[in-house]
């Protein structure tokens, strides 16, 4: 007789951006594997429904409260709970069904919910890198004491994680991280004097948003990514 595999609930914080829809379709992909508890939005309302149609959620959280209404009315008649605002969006994520949090939101606005899950004892997919740019100690500090185990998603983040956890006594020396420079790869200096913000959000294979676009061009992105290596480099070491 085959035993079942108890299918992992997950929750996506962000479900409506680039790296929570990416996360949707790895569900779609493995219905006897994962299963939709939670999914949550900032703004983009009309794609959280299309979502929560498709895959069921137990709940869905729309934080601009302003949205909650369009949200109700459009999944009334489905078994799906619908909530708005911060506090609803902080508070789902501790609900008991819930193995897995993907923490993809953008900015600082992941750092609370995150918080939550790890004091709820989840396991934590990590993609929103604001939360160790702005507390990083502090979440490390959390997730040892609750026991809380965080895996990062960003794709060269997860490779360093992969790379940590077969170095034994192979210690590693230096981590590089690249970069494309967005737009201006190409740029002078004395042309990078020059740009406009127009150019800027101009990038040649990525469709981002401004904030983070911008933040590609600037090469601050970059800068984020580099204190998340060195917070996971930490959290890793202290496992």
């Amino acid at each position: 007789m085959t035993k079942e595999i108890k299918k992992k609930q997950i929750a996506i914080l962000g479900s409506t951006g680039s790296i929570g829809s990416q996360a949707l379709q790895v569900v779609a992909e493995h219905p006897d594997l994962y299963e939709v508890y939670a999914l949550t939005a900032n703004n983009s309302v009309e794609q959280l429904i299309q979502q929560a149609r498709q895959f069921m959620p137990e709940a869905v959280v729309i934080a601009n409260e302003n949205k909650y209404e369009e949200l109700k009315q459009a999944l009334a008649g489905l078994p799906i709970k619908v909530y708005a605002g911060v506090e609803a969006l902080c508070q789902v994520v501790e609900s008991g069904p819930i193995d897995i949090v993907l923490s993809a939101m953008v900015g600082y606005a992941g750092l609370k919910p995150t918080i939550n899950a790890i004091k709820a004892r989840k396991q934590i997919a990590l993609a929103n890198k604001e939360t160790l740019v702005v507390a990083g100690e502090l979440i490390n500090s959390l997730a040892n004491t609750y026991k809380a185990p965080i895996l990062p998603v960003d794709s060269e983040h997860s490779a360093i994680f992969q790379c940590l956890a077969g170095e034994f006594d192979n210690p590693i020396e230096k981590i590089i991280l690249t970069a494309s420079g967005g737009p201006f790869r190409t740029c002078s200096l004395e042309q990078l004097s020059l740009v406009k913000k127009e150019q800027a959000l101009k990038h040649p294979n990525w469709e981002m948003g401004a904030k983070i676009t911008i933040d590609s061009a600037s090469m601050m992105n970059k800068g984020f990514e580099v204190i998340e290596a060195k917070c996971f480099l930490v959290y890793a070491r202290t496992r």
